[in-house]
């Protein structure tokens, strides 16, 4: 059984434990067993880690699906995430302050700093101590990083002193500085690796904190919090994301071989920061990414925008090519085709599953559709009005089909479900895996002037990638200057990390929003039948049969919304968060806003 399984459980089950134990006397002279007091548990080593890993269960992070809000996916047409749009407005743009976890770590930390040897060694304070540290620099900087300074908070309150309740923001500059405290604390505390490490897989390590304290150092020396380019900030940054590296590699910590077993083999050594996912108790959902009739509830969530499709390179690390202007000449039409689903580099089929292909879980709809045979979700083009239409049920009778792009999200995907198990979905989410502990340190080398080094990251994340090398050794890498190494870390990034989260955050800190709004509407891609009369089959193959690719030509669709009024509009002029102004009243105004809306904060302070 996962460790995360005792994080969410062992707290609430120690509780049940005294609950149930009873005094054998009787009348009013006895102590009641069933309160939990603070001597129950700053007395008691399992209730401590017991408390604790309450902060893991409620602060880890689990599976996003947020491809929509950037240009990886979509949902369904007009169905388009209003700040994507440029709709914006204080009140919908805005963050709520959340402490809850910093009220408990900071309880903890009081607490435990006061509790005896006699009950908790030296060694498990000190451990305890660096990993509450994690979770309270984890949580300020979530916040941080969406409106800049914050109240910074760093001991138990005094709820009975009312006026000292009520604190106002510190400077971005100073809530940054604490984080980095808290996170060099940890370091200083944790290990690498637990000597226990079966039963402490999952704990934050050393490791984990060095990678998120560059991780934050990264973040800070970006064009959002340093539009000066104050090259210290770099330098910090570098050194910070280099010693994650070389230290994670001292500790066994390097890239999955294979880029698709990173989700499907657990704890592995890419592996740096993982919220382990188990049924029962602790499930993910995988129903919104699985199509129709293959999945229960939910659906059609991260289905891949042409933006995020032609992103993957070839084999050989060139982009490939494509011109919507020439798809008209059949010759063209079908080279794209080829290298489409013929040509690409590792990461594609391990990220996108593509229609004509089949679906990676065990499930039948018989007797449309049988396990292992091909799923097509394809178009045919209406005669009469030009118009596309799914061509699903002509293939599969009596299966309509789903989706709007004939893409889905394969990544993470746990495939040994069926569609009535879809809700009990065992993968790990990585929050934190060693290819961005590269990436970070090759980013920050290219902005001090260490271009070799930058450039030997990407090598080594394309090379795992299946990548060849070339005469020259250099994996379809074309770029020289710092502004190409800048770009092309733009765009590996986009396919290393697609649907892990990351691709807003690094638009949004590379103030590179254009990237989005330059692209105007969202694509599409669609798989469009040449013949109507001359239908594949189920046991058909797109990928494997140049004859069944024959059948198809790709149809570029300018605007898959449908609607002129549908396209990217990424603000550039409110580039952090508003705070929530139901919290600036309830502080009586001693916090403010924001300058960006109207208030005097200044987060670049």
């Amino acid at each position: 059984m996962k460790l995360n399984n005792k994080f969410f459980k062992l707290f609430l089950a120690n509780m049940l434990i005294l609950s149930l134990v009873s005094s054998c006397k009787k009348g009013l002279d006895y102590d009641n067993n069933s309160v939990i007091v603070p001597e129950a548990v700053w007395g008691d080593p399992q209730m401590i880690k017991a408390y604790l890993n309450d902060v893991y269960g409620k602060s880890m992070p689990g599976w996003p699906i947020n491809g929509s809000e950037t240009d990886e996916a979509i949902v369904e047409p007009r169905q388009f995430p209003d700040y994507a749009r440029g709709i914006i407005s204080e009140a919908g743009t805005k963050l709520d302050l959340k402490y809850d976890i910093i009220d408990k770590v900071n309880f903890f930390l009081d607490e435990l700093a006061a509790v005896p040897t006699t009950v908790l060694s030296e060694e498990l304070n000190k451990q305890y101590t660096g990993e509450a540290k994690f979770w309270r620099a984890w949580s300020y900087w979530g916040m941080v990083n969406r409106v800049g300074g914050v109240p910074l908070i760093l001991h138990k309150q005094n709820f009975n002193d009312v006026p000292g309740l009520f604190k106002p923001r510190n400077k971005t500059s100073e809530c940054v500085a604490q984080i980095v405290k808290d996170l060099d604390s940890a370091i200083l505390l944790l290990p690498g690796v637990y000597a226990n490490a079966g039963a402490d897989y999952g704990r934050i390590t050393k490791v984990a904190a060095m990678a998120m304290k560059g991780r934050v150092l990264l973040t800070y020396a970006s064009p959002l919090f340093n539009p000066s380019n104050d090259p210290a900030r770099w330098q910090a940054a570098y050194d910070a994301c280099k010693a994650a590296v070389d230290f994670g590699a001292t500790q066994g910590h390097t890239l999955h071989p294979n880029y698709s077993k990173i989700w499907t083999e657990e704890r592995n050594k890419e592996v740096v920061m993982v919220n382990q996912f188990f049924d029962p108790g602790h499930a993910v959902n995988f129903a919104a990414i699985r199509p129709m009739p293959l999945t229960s509830g939910s659906t059609n969530n991260n289905q891949p925008l042409l933006s995020l499709l032609l992103a993957f390179p070839k084999k050989d690390g060139s982009p490939i090519q494509f011109n919507k202007e020439m798809l008209s000449d059949p010759t063209y039409n079908e080279q794209f085709l080829t290298d489409f689903y013929t040509n690409r580099d590792d990461r594609f089929f391990a990220t996108v599953w593509c229609g004509g292909t089949p679906y990676p879980t065990p499930d039948d709809s018989p007797p449309s559709y049988l396990k292992g045979n091909s799923y097509w979700i394809v178009w045919e083009q209406d005669a009469a009005t030009s118009k596309y239409l799914m061509a699903t049920n002509k293939i599969h009778p009596g299966i309509s089909g789903s989706g709007c792009t004939g893409f889905f999200q394969r990544k993470g995907l746990d495939t040994t479900l069926v569609a009535a198990l879809v809700d009990r979905g065992q993968t790990d989410w990585v929050e934190m895996r060693y290819a961005e502990l590269l990436m970070n340190y090759g980013e920050c080398a290219n902005e001090v002037g260490k271009s070799t080094e930058a450039l030997e990251v990407l090598k080594t994340i394309r090379k795992r990638a299946g990548i060849t090398a070339g005469s020259g050794g250099n994996y379809g890498i074309v770029a020289s200057t710092q502004t190409e190494i800048r770009e092309a870390y733009i765009k590996e990034s986009q396919v290393e990390f697609a649907f892990e989260n990351k691709r807003f955050e690094n638009l949004r800190r590379l103030k590179r929003f254009d990237i989005l709004n330059n692209q105007g509407a969202r694509h599409g891609l669609y798989i469009t039948l040449k013949n109507v009369a001359d239908r594949p089959t189920p046991l058909d193959n797109i990928v494997k049969s140049a004859s069944v690719r024959s059948k198809f030509r790709a149809a570029y669709i300018d605007n898959i919304d449908g609607d002129a009024d549908y396209k990217y509009n990424f603000t550039t002029n409110h580039w952090f968060f508003a705070i929530n102004p139901a919290h600036i009243s309830q502080s009586k105004d001693v916090l403010k806003q924001n300058k960006e809306w109207g208030g005097t904060f200044d987060p670049l302070q």
